[in-house]
């Protein structure tokens, strides 16, 4: 089930031009009407739908791990965005906002594990947004490097949920990971250990 949140990086590339155009330039893509929408191919590699260029006839979908905008995931949920997400991470994710929510914070997830064809939207958006490939970067890894394609990363919400799992997140080995993003989180260090320091963004900057 998803709750309705404030914002998320969804909520803020969606809207953008680059949406609308790739929208528009739906009726010289390929023909979609046939495709499946599952993640992969019988052989375990990225299946038809996932190479495929996000349009109106081939939106995105719950099966590319999309979550609406305006909305966060509860923990609950089952949908591919949780679902796929690495088993060790998302228990630990789930250990984690227990503990959260047990002091009154309560957590959801704003994005998991996504389609390589999401993560391409989300970057080319970015490119839009920011002005240059070189600024997104900062805020949107390419599908080949992006932790949540590999479902290896999961961002959480609202605010005070991010801020919560900041100062406690260490004491189930998740930490935050790009110091401009307080709402990404990997499996990075045993429960208890020390995080390392975050790179300063998206880009790998130190």
């Amino acid at each position: 089930m998803a709750r309705s949140r404030r914002s998320t990086v969804v909520a803020a590339l969606a809207g953008t031009p680059l949406a609308v155009a790739v929208l528009v330039g739906a009726c010289s893509a390929g023909g979609g009407a046939g495709w499946t929408s599952g993640p992969t191919g019988g052989d375990g590699h990225p299946g038809p739908a996932q190479r495929m260029p996000v349009t109106r006839l081939t939106p995105l979908t719950e099966e590319d791990g999309y979550v609406p905008e305006g909305e966060g995931l509860e923990l609950s949920a089952e949908v591919p965005a949780l679902e796929r997400l690495d088993p060790r991470l998302w228990a630990a994710v789930r250990e984690a906002a227990a503990a959260a929510e047990a002091e009154g914070v309560d957590v959801v997830v704003t994005s998991g594990w996504r389609s390589e064809r999401y993560q391409r939207f989300l970057l080319e958006a970015a490119v839009t947004t920011y002005g240059s490939e070189e600024e997104a970067a900062r805020w949107v890894a390419t599908a080949e490097e992006s932790s949540h394609v590999t479902g290896d990363a999961v961002d959480v919400g609202y605010t005070d949920a991010a801020d919560w799992f900041s100062r406690f997140g260490a004491e189930f080995g998740l930490c935050q990971t790009y110091a401009n993003e307080l709402w990404h989180y990997e499996l990075a260090v045993e429960p208890g250990g020390e995080c390392p320091p975050p790179a300063a963004d998206a880009a790998g900057g130190a």
